[in-house]
């Protein structure tokens, strides 16, 4: 289950519970990647931001929206270890839209008449097939829209069509994160330490036995400073704590 807003909850099927306004903001937004992704018969989305300094080496991606429910920390992990520092790189020199293979069979993205267009990754390395949308706005809001799945096939005109709408959901999430206030409740360094460790891909496993730590805690710390950063979940929390310079 996908936290997106605090106080409201998004089970991955349409149906939200509890929460008002910035609830609301964020349900229209799933609403409209949800309508992007059953386009291309794609299973998930997820919303990648660059965030660090200017230089390449201290940027990074990080997850701040998606819909993969459980599986969300494992898959962003993935994604980001795997395809990283190539789609950083390729964000840099090309507004093409980016394509990669799954290691399963029937786990293919297709762009057949529209093949020259796009920048296709090394295949075979994830459990699912992707297509990625490089949207440039400039400072926060340079990154990505990614839609996952198995076997997807977009035509040339979908891509177009999708390219420019993931345009318009991150120049909205940007306008959303400039009307809200910078400042967050002062983090403890337990909080700051757990969320360092999750956002260099530690799970909450590894941060407990490599602190000293019960999984429980370790959870209350990450779930105590996701809530002082104003964040709908765990993701979203590290990317904001990057920004702020909480962590690296």
């Amino acid at each position: 289950m996908a936290h997106i807003m605090t106080g409201a909850r998004y089970d991955g099927d349409g149906r939200w519970g509890g929460g008002s306004g910035k609830s609301g903001r964020a349900a229209t937004l799933v609403a409209r990647l949800q309508a992007m992704q059953r386009q291309i018969n794609a299973k998930s989305f997820a919303v990648l931001r660059v965030n660090g300094g200017a230089t390449a080496a201290t940027r990074k991606l990080t997850c701040v929206l998606h819909n993969w429910g459980a599986a969300s920390e494992v898959n962003a992990r993935d994604l980001i270890k795997v395809y990283g520092e190539e789609l950083l790189q390729h964000l840099d020199r090309s507004p093409l839209p980016v394509l990669w293979d799954g290691h399963g069979e029937h786990q293919i993205a297709e762009a057949s008449d529209f093949e020259s267009f796009t920048h296709r990754l090394s295949g075979g390395k994830l459990s699912y097939s992707g297509i990625g949308f490089p949207v440039r706005l400039g400072a926060q809001g340079n990154g990505y829209v990614v839609f996952t799945g198995s076997y997807m096939d977009a035509s040339g005109e979908q891509l177009v069509d999708l390219h420019g709408r993931c345009a318009h959901v991150m120049t909205d999430m940007l306008a959303a994160d400039e009307r809200r206030p910078v400042k967050a409740e002062a983090l403890s360094d337990r909080e700051i330490a757990c969320l360092q460790m999750a956002g260099d891909g530690h799970i909450s496993e590894e941060i407990a036995d490599k602190m000293g730590l019960s999984v429980h805690t370790v959870n209350a710390y990450l779930g105590a400073a996701t809530t002082k950063l104003d964040s709908v979940n765990r993701i979203q929390a590290i990317a904001k704590a990057i920004r702020l310079g909480y962590i690296s």
